[in-house]
């Protein structure tokens, strides 16, 4: 009897497989307006708390040490909220976004706030990249220099590809390969198929934001890895020594993975356009994809480090300049 039983659900799970059954609800959902508007005001709802909890985060550093200005702990919060803010509008107002006639624009809105992100979590590996500096008596000086020139060519190349966009979708963007990327014959070779595929600005506006994910991940596995390890080298006694442990550690694995996972999926959309997350037809990837990357990590990195600075002056606490 059992035998029997277990050879009906096996014909049973092979004809849904065959006929498509398995993954109906998936494209049932994707076709769905109340689905994409239920989804969508999600997103929207979601971020817009986070930024609300960077706000005031933000709120009660200030209280607590108005007179140091803007520090690196202000800054990154602040940043926080623009992000999630800006991310909160976008999908507040989804169809306007997705349904503007202008691709380029379009790639400005949903593109910026990537970027801003980036930034963002760069600051903080700035932030440990300075103390471990510190702790080694090493000189700190071209730190924050590299992280502005990073920065700065990052917007730059992200600007040259909107434009290449705007004006061409594949001559223009070709060049910006070649200037951007020392690529052997071959590489320009599956450059151009792939600009065949999806349009060479597209392609390369991908292969932009997987690279930057790429070293961001790399950004926390280095310094993060560096700082964790320095602080197992303290006395077991030391006073905030496991707690230190414990917030870089979890931040380094979040971030570090939160990035990883960015540049997988943008590599996986060039390759795939069902895998294209800032799409209106995709909200179910679009929910899954924002939730792991961007707002989970943002939401547990803010709780994380949500202890206040001490009132009396520290050593690993100043102001920007």
């Amino acid at each position: 009897m059992m035998r029997v039983k277990g050879i009906v659900q096996t014909l049973l799970l092979n004809r849904l497989w065959e006929n498509g059954g398995m993954f109906d609800w998936w494209d049932e959902i994707d076709k769905s307006q109340e689905c994409q508007r239920f989804i969508f005001r999600l997103l929207a709802v979601s971020y817009a708390f986070v930024s609300f909890g960077a706000l005031v985060q933000l709120c009660r550093i200030q209280q607590r040490v108005p007179e140091y200005g803007w520090t690196t702990q202000k800054v990154f919060h602040l940043m926080n909220f623009v992000v999630n803010g800006l991310r909160a509008v976008l999908f507040g107002f989804y169809k306007t976004v997705f349904l503007v006639k202008s691709k380029a624009l379009e790639m400005v809105l949903l593109d910026l706030p990537n970027l801003l992100f980036f930034s963002t979590y760069m600051l903080l590996v700035l932030f440990w990249a300075e103390i471990y500096y510190q702790a080694r008596s090493l000189p700190i000086n071209k730190l924050r220099p590299a992280y502005y020139s990073i920065n700065g060519f990052m917007y730059f190349a992200q600007a040259c590809i909107w434009i290449s966009v705007r004006l061409s979708h594949s001559p223009i963007a070709i060049e910006f390969a070649r200037l951007f990327i020392s690529a052997s014959e071959e590489v320009m070779d599956i450059f151009r198929v792939l600009s065949d595929l999806k349009g060479a600005g597209l392609v390369y506006l991908h292969l932009h934001f997987a690279v930057i994910s790429l070293c961001a991940a790399f950004g926390f596995i280095l310094y993060g890895g560096r700082l964790f390890f320095m602080l197992r080298r303290f006395p077991i006694e030391s006073r905030g020594r496991q707690k230190k442990l414990f917030e870089v550690g979890f931040v380094t694995g979040i971030c570090c993975a939160c990035f990883l996972l960015r540049c997988f999926m943008v590599m996986a959309s060039v390759f795939d356009k069902n895998a294209d997350v800032d799409v209106l037809y995709h909200p179910l990837l679009n929910l899954i994809y924002y939730m792991l990357v961007e707002i989970l990590p943002s939401a547990l990195v803010l709780f994380i480090l949500r202890k206040l600075p001490p009132k009396r002056v520290s050593d690993q606490y100043y102001p920007i300049r």
